[in-house]
């Protein structure tokens, strides 16, 4: 389990309930994972939300008129999040996320995170609209990186 003051440092959980805090930190497990190590994989069902401790995350995107993998972004600075598609239907990974060097993460099942944030619906609406600007800015990065490519 992992400190509330860490994870009260997580913009998404910024300005949350002491109370929910605490629960959210219940339900998180430290994961050490190594360079070259897939935390998922595009398409995969997704159930966790990813958090990035210390380390570097790739995000890559099949293309189906190129060989390899494009990166459309890195997580690569503490804090940050990735994998929004545990919390958001259909719940399928949409970018594989590979460790580009030897890594901490947080990770927390999306199935009983949501389940918390209907109990509290006030800070629910906050971390949900969160998670709706990290995936506009995944968007524009996958679109500038994907413009690259042509």
């Amino acid at each position: 389990m992992i400190s509330m003051e860490i994870l009260s440092q997580f913009n998404l959980f910024n300005g949350l309930p002491e109370s929910l805090l605490k629960k959210i930190a219940e339900l998180s497990k430290e994961v050490s994972m190594k360079n070259g190590d897939f935390v998922f994989r595009e398409g995969e069902k997704a159930d966790k939300l990813h958090f990035l401790l210390q380390g570097s995350v790739a995000l890559r995107v099949k293309l189906t008129s190129r060989p390899d993998s494009v990166t459309v972004s890195f997580v690569s600075t503490p804090f940050q999040s990735f994998g929004w598609s545990g919390v958001v239907a259909p719940h399928h990974y949409t970018s594989s996320a590979e460790c580009d060097e030897d890594s901490d993460l947080l990770i927390i099942p999306a199935e009983p995170f949501m389940k918390l944030l209907e109990k509290y619906p006030e800070a629910g609406f906050q971390v949900m609209k969160r998670i709706a600007e990290i995936i506009a800015d995944r968007l524009r990065n996958s679109r500038q990186a994907l413009l690259k490519t042509i």
